[in-house]
């Protein structure tokens, strides 16, 4: 049995005249116990507030814009017989600003440097955050461990390995020249002036954040800070120092580390992390890559194009397991015929140390019955955040059992003046998800109305070939058993990509098969991180294959072939044929 029921706005504290931001239902929609009706936001925090019981939305009461408090009405419910669930105490942010919660005020003693918005890490989410707030008028602190701002991204991660990995490219491209004429001898590389190559792209990039900083007035302190209390931050500096930094508002922004295996012999210099294959000491004759995903298949790529003897150790059964099967295929095959091994479905169980070299015995299918000795091995088994890092407890911060900190739309942490942003407080740990949060977080703090809801965030693996893919992957419909479509086009159609001698790669679109739209796409190829942008922005805008299909790409270009595959779902493919359904 079912009864029509009034579903109203909960206790919420203190709070009247709360604008409602956003209606998640409408009237037909069927909700569970606690799905999340709507949004409101005050002037200090956001909310959902969840359904009371299962059943069907009759009728809205309400709009965006209006302002509601306790007891307003937000819909009429058919609820479902006993499904009644007890009301939540209200969401986190909501929480913490009605009842008392830390505030910014300092412990006793003084502070060395007093400022409106202070930001915890300099990387590209940090730097993003300081200079968007000081371009708002506020006064900003910028603290950072590295000498030089960009944090792991810009001086060890994704920027120098960026740099090699182009180096890589132009070896293996020179190679595989031969086959078509064109023949080089070995390359001759010189490591040290490679390693200052790199070096050199790194510190144009640093002096140029310095010099932004330095133009917005941004003070930057340098060295590694952690939470005094709910308004102070002290930073020890690498001469051991304290500098104490009080604050009104401040940015979490302390990316993350690299996970570690237990029990692996890290006092050993050969045993590397991705920051260490950056640093690019030698060319190991053998190196044992932990880790298939795309940082380890990335540093794979490059040690491989040097002259290095790749092995790959994944624990799961396909390689970078967020991105779908057909689209790793082609990269699959590509290194399975450069690199020595890969193994899927193994585990690293024992690293020993020797004289002559580090001993990795491996459990799994396929794996050798004795130990393998390697002259390095990178340990890229993934990253975990820095949330239990930076004393964040002091400051009444939550963080969860793996070291995220949760946060809201406006990326406020539970303390309403306290905001984290980038990998510490959450999935994907990507740059550029932090820069878009940065600016969120920064607007919220100068007052503006702003809230972080990108529809997608795109993935990208640099390796050879790249592959890139954002929205709704095939693995997550058919878990999720959402209702898709798919076009897949092969680049061996493509004239650009036959004469650039990369036919291997793909294009693929889900899509929804009533209104068509664009839910997802994948891109298996060279230069694939460049082309799923225009994809993004198709799901951005809600786009549909008709859309896609009949937006004119030049040729011949690798960007048509996003085009080609809307053809394909439109049926008014020419490039290829499609034989006429019987």
């Amino acid at each position: 049995m079912t009864q029509i029921i009034e579903v109203g706005v909960p206790d919420i504290g203190d709070f009247k005249d709360v604008e409602v931001i956003e209606v998640l239902v409408k009237p037909g929609d069927r909700v569970e116990a606690e799905s999340s009706l709507v949004t409101l936001e005050s002037d200090k925090a956001s909310m959902e507030i969840p359904s009371p019981r299962a059943g069907m939305v009759r009728e809205l009461r309400i709009k965006v814009g209006d302002k509601v408090a306790e007891g307003s009405l937000i819909l009429m419910l058919e609820a479902d017989e006993a499904t009644a669930v007890p009301q939540k105490v209200p969401p986190e942010p909501f929480a913490a600003a009605a009842a008392p919660a830390p505030t910014a005020k300092s412990p006793a003693g003084a502070v060395d440097v007093q400022t409106e918005v202070l930001v915890l890490g300099g990387g590209p989410g940090g730097y993003t955050a300081a200079f968007r707030a000081a371009d708002l008028g506020k006064k900003v602190v910028l603290v950072e461990r590295y000498p030089n701002l960009g944090g792991v991204c810009l001086n060890v991660g994704c920027i120098p390995s960026k740099a090699l990995l182009h180096a890589a490219r132009v070896i293996t491209e020179a190679e595989e020249m031969a086959a078509h004429g064109i023949a080089f001898g070995k390359p001759a590389v010189d490591i040290g002036k490679l390693r200052g190559w790199k070096e050199a792209v790194i510190g144009r990039l640093t002096k140029g954040l310095a010099g932004l900083a330095k133009q917005r007035k941004v003070q930057v302190v340098q060295g590694v800070g952690r939470f005094e209390s709910a308004g102070t931050i002290a930073v020890t500096g690498t001469d051991g120092k304290a500098t104490r930094v009080g604050f009104e508002a401040c940015i979490i922004a302390a990316g993350s580390s690299v996970a570690r295996i237990p029990g692996f012999p890290y006092d050993d210099p050969r045993l590397i992390d991705s920051t260490g294959a950056l640093a690019l000491a030698d060319i190991p004759q053998r190196l044992l890559v932990i880790g298939g995903g795309i940082i380890g298949l990335e540093m794979a790529c490059v040690y491989d194009a040097l002259g290095s003897k790749v092995t790959v150790v994944e624990l799961m059964n396909q390689l970078i397991p967020g991105a779908d099967a057909d689209l790793v295929k082609p990269l699959a095959k590509r290194i399975e015929r450069r690199y020595e091994k890969i193994y899927l479905g193994t585990k690293v169980t024992k690293l020993e140390a020797k004289p002559d070299g580090l001993y990795a015995t491996l459990e799994g299918e396929g794996a050798p019955g004795m130990a393998e000795r390697y002259d390095r091995v990178l340990l890229a088994a993934g990253r975990r955040p820095n949330g239990r890092e930076i004393a964040a407890e002091k400051a009444g911060v939550a963080v969860d059992e793996r070291g995220f900190i949760p946060v809201d739309a406006q990326q406020r942490t539970r303390v309403p003046h306290i905001y984290a942003i980038g990998d510490v407080c959450g999935e994907p740990m990507l740059a550029h998800k932090a820069t878009h949060e940065a600016k969120v977080a920064a607007e919220v703090i100068a007052g503006h109305k702003a809230a972080f809801d990108a529809m997608t965030i795109p993935s990208v693996a640099y390796t050879d070939p790249e592959l890139a893919w954002m929205g709704l992957t095939e693995t997550e419909a058919k878990k999720q058993g959402v209702a898709y479509e798919k076009a897949s086009f092969p680049w061996a159609a493509s004239g650009r990509a036959l004469s650039i001698g990369r036919d291997e790669g793909a294009t693929k679109l889900l899509y929804d098969p009533g209104t068509r739209r664009i839910l997802g796409a994948g891109i298996v190829g060279v230069n694939a991180g460049e082309l799923i942008a225009e994809l993004v922005l198709a799901l951005e805008l809600g786009a549909d294959m008709e859309d896609i299909g009949l937006t004119i790409h030049p040729h011949p270009t690798l960007s048509e072939t996003s085009n080609f595959a809307a053809e394909l779902a439109q049926g008014t493919i020419t490039d290829l044929y499609l034989p006429k359904k019987k």
